[in-house]
Order: C-alpha cells, then sequence, then structure tokens
C-alpha cells in the first residue's frame, strides 16, 4: 500500500526476502511437519552466510550449535570460530619415497574430525601403483583397496590424495549458495549450514576430494571429538558435503595436522609459504616437487617430491 512504512505504522515492520521466507516456512512446517518445527532447526536453515554476521550473531549461533550437539550427542563441544592468522599462507608437502602405505593418516584423521563411522567417510585416499607404470594422470584407475597390514610391498608405492587446497578451487566457482569459499590463509572450507547437498563442487573438484553423507552421520559417543572449529570438523548433517581443511581447529592455533602428526616416517610436511624459514618453503625450494594436474590451473597447495 502506498505510503504504508514504520513511522505511519507502527505495527508494520519491512523484512527483506530471507525473513519472508524464514516466517512461512516456519508457518508451514509446523502444521505439515510438527516434529520438525523447532525454533533451533529452522533458525539453522535459514541463517545468514557465515562471513556475513557480526560477532553476536556469531556468538548466537555457536550457542545454539552446543546446544544442539549435546542434545544429540550428550556430550559437552567447545565449538571454536577462530579466525585466519595474518602473514600466514599454510602449504603441505608429501615425500612419496617415503611413504609406506600404513594409512595410520586416513585413520586419525578419522578421529580427529569426526567423521562418519557409519555409513564410513574418509577424507583421506591412499592409492597404491606399481613401481615404473605412468600414474599421475591415472589416478582415478589406482588401486586404494590393498592390505595395509602388509605394506611396505614390494614393488609398489604409495600416494595419499586429500583435498589439494586449490589457490584457483573450481570447486568454489560452482556453489550455487556460496556454502564453499577459500579462507585468507589458504584453506577451502564448507559452511554444513549452507550446503544444500547439490554436488557440484563434487563434480567441479579434479582430485575428488570431497565426500557426500548419503545418510545420517554416525559416530559413538567415546569417539567424538568435541574440540571443534565450526568451518572445520563439527558434527555434519545428511545430505551435505564434507572435506579436509588442513584441520583448521588445529593449525590456526600453531599446531600440525592430524595427519602430519601421526606420520610415522616423516613423509608429510607442513607449515607457512609465506615464511622463508619454514620447512615446506625448504622443501619447495630444495626438492623436485609437482603438484597432481598442474595443467588444469587450479594451483594446488598441496606438493609432491621425492627425496631420492
Amino acid at each position: 500500500m502506498p505510503g504504508r512504512d514504520e513511522k505511519n505504522n507502527p505495527g508494520f515492520r519491512l523484512i527483506d526476502r530471507r525473513g519472508f521466507l524464514k516466517g512461512a516456512a516456519l508457518g508451514l512446517m509446523s502444521m505439515a511437519l510438527p516434529h520438525r518445527s523447532d525454533a533451533s532447526f529452522w533458525e539453522g536453515f535459514f541463517q545468514k552466510h557465515f562471513r556475513e554476521m557480526n560477532s553476536e550473531e556469531i556468538r548466537e549461533v555457536i550457542k545454539r550449535l552446543e546446544k544442539e550437539y549435546k542434545e544429540k550427542y550428550k556430550v559437552d563441544f567447545n565449538i571454536k570460530t577462530t579466525k585466519p592468522l595474518p602473514g600466514v599462507l599454510f602449504g603441505y608437502g608429501l615425500d612419496i619415497s617415503r611413504c609406506i602405505g600404513c594409512r595410520r593418516c586416513v585413520y586419525a584423521c578419522v578421529k580427529e574430525n569426526n567423521q562418519s563411522r557409519d555409513p564410513q567417510i574418509h577424507w583421506i585416499t591412499v592409492l597404491r601403483f606399481r613401481k615404473g607404470e605412468k600414474w599421475v594422470s591415472n589416478l582415478e584407475e589406482a588401486d586404494k583397496y590393498y592390505y595395509p597390514d602388509r605394506v611396505p610391498e614390494e614393488g609398489y608405492f604409495y600416494v595419499p590424495v586429500q583435498c589439494q587446497q586449490c589457490e584457483n578451487p573450481p570447486c568454489v566457482k560452482v556453489c550455487p549458495t556460496q556454502a564453499t569459499w577459500k579462507e585468507r590463509d589458504g584453506i577451502v572450507v564448507i559452511d554444513y549450514n549452507w550446503c544444500i547437498g547439490c554436488r557440484y563442487c563434487m563434480a567441479a573438484c579434479p582430485y575428488g576430494a570431497r565426500r557426500f553423507n548419503w545418510g545420517e552421520p554416525r559416530i559413538r559417543r567415546e569417539e567424538i571429538n568435541p574440540n571443534v572449529h565450526y568451518l572445520g570438523n563439527r558434527p555434519r548433517y545428511r545430505g551435505v558435503v564434507e572435506k579436509c581443511t588442513f584441520c583448521i581447529q588445529r593449525t590456526r592455533e600453531g599446531r600440525y595436522p592430524a595427519c602430519v602428526e601421526i606420520c610415522p616416517v616423516g613423509a608429510r610436511k607442513f607449515g607457512n609459504l609465506l615464511d622463508p624459514k619454514s620447512e615446506i618453503r625448504y622443501c619447495i625450494e630444495k626438492k623436485r616437487v609437482f603438484r597432481l594436474k598442474e595443467d588444469l590451473n587450479t594451483f594446488p597447495k598441496f606438493y609432491y617430491f621425492f627425496a631420492i
């Protein structure tokens, strides 16, 4: 109605499109799906984009999530929102000549990052190749189902693959809701409350690094890691995509990723690419490094090399 505004009509309040949709959904769902009409669920469904929230809004979201996880898992969670450290761009190195294919990195990652045990989800995949065969362009056909209790095997070598934390990530470009983006420290993150499960990012990723939750993720109470980051290892939902985040909950506090810490042969290296004295810079400058599928111009911050 012309001239109708808050000043002339105290009972009238302008709302944006998100607010309108939220109100409509709450009303409709309370009638159609009473068991899913609780305010907490729909607050999460319609919450603002994480990068648009102010400090107070972030605190409210964290408070709601901690309550939600407490009710679901019977564990007190500590959800961090630690921001990128100034002057830091994370990089990763992996010495293929040292890797023995033991998969301890896989299991340490699962434990640290609250990955579903049933159905089983792994962020790291260790591939096995015969020595002498052409493998860099043949990742999709590699053997990933070997027996880890028999390693290292004569005549084979192993190549772990996970999110490459691309500087030019194709997964970010295709996301229709901007649920995934690259942070200032180079980590490509996902907001599980904004992911709609379209899986465009999975199709766009040339490294097969993203995982989709087809079922409700399940973790036993005694296996849960309650020290989490909003953009990292907090529990996920059915119907969302997840992936490696360089253990954002650890690395932004000056610690190594779980996979680096657990490696029994020291094959994994990690550090600040902007620090000329860091271990990762030493590897890049002193070793013959390469990156997977460099011709795609994704510019991964994950470097592979041979020590010999």
